[in-house]
C-alpha cells in the first residue's frame, strides 16, 4: 500500500471514530499532497509524500516555538498532537549511532571528492538528505555536521 493510500485509509478511520482533531490534521495533509500533485501535474511517489510530511512537521515545530513564546500553551499542545499524527507516516527514526556513522561517511566522501571550505557542508548535507530522508531531523543533523567540520 502506498503512503497516499495509507493516509486515505487513516482519514476514513478517523471519520468512523469521530476523531475530529486527527481528521483535521490528515485532511490538511491530503490537501497539501493534492496541491503538490496539481502544481506538478503528476502523481507523487512515497518519497515526495514523505518530504511533504517532513515539511508539515517542520512548520508545526516553528509554530510551537512561536506559540510558546507568546504564552499560548493550549495552541502549542494542539500543534504537538498534530506532529504525533504526522510522524506516524514517516519511516522509523534513525538511531543516533546510525546518524553519526552517516555523517562521518558523508564527510569522508565529500573530502575524497575534493570539496573544500563551505562546499563540504553542501555536499555532506545533500548526501545525508538522501540517506536519512524522513528518518532524522535535518536541522539537528546540520548542527552535528557543522560541529564535526569545525571541530
Amino acid at each position: 500500500m502506498s503512503l497516499k493510500e495509507s493516509i486515505s485509509t487513516e482519514v476514513k478511520n478517523a471519520m468512523r471514530a469521530r476523531d475530529s482533531a486527527r481528521l483535521g490534521t490528515l485532511r490538511f495533509l491530503q490537501a497539501a499532497i493534492k496541491q503538490k500533485e496539481v502544481d506538478e501535474r503528476r502523481d507523487l511517489s512515497d518519497a515526495d509524500v514523505t518530504s511533504i510530511i517532513e515539511k508539515q512537521i517542520k512548520q508545526r515545530r516553528e509554530s510551537i516555538a512561536a506559540y510558546e513564546q507568546a504564552g499560548r500553551t493550549e495552541t502549542a499542545e494542539q500543534e504537538k498532537a498534530e506532529i504525533i499524527v504526522l510522524q506516524a507516516f514517516l519511516p522509523q527514526a534513525a538511531e543516533p549511532a546510525e546518524i553519526e556513522a552517516a555523517i562521518t561517511a558523508a564527510i569522508a566522501q565529500a573530502k575524497a571528492a575534493g570539496a573544500q571550505g563551505p562546499a563540504v557542508m553542501g555536499k555532506v548535507m545533500a548526501s545525508l538528505k538522501q540517506a536519512l530522508a524522513g528518518r532524522a531531523d535535518m536541522a539537528s543533523v546540520s548542527q552535528q555536521v557543522k560541529a564535526k567540520l569545525n571541530g
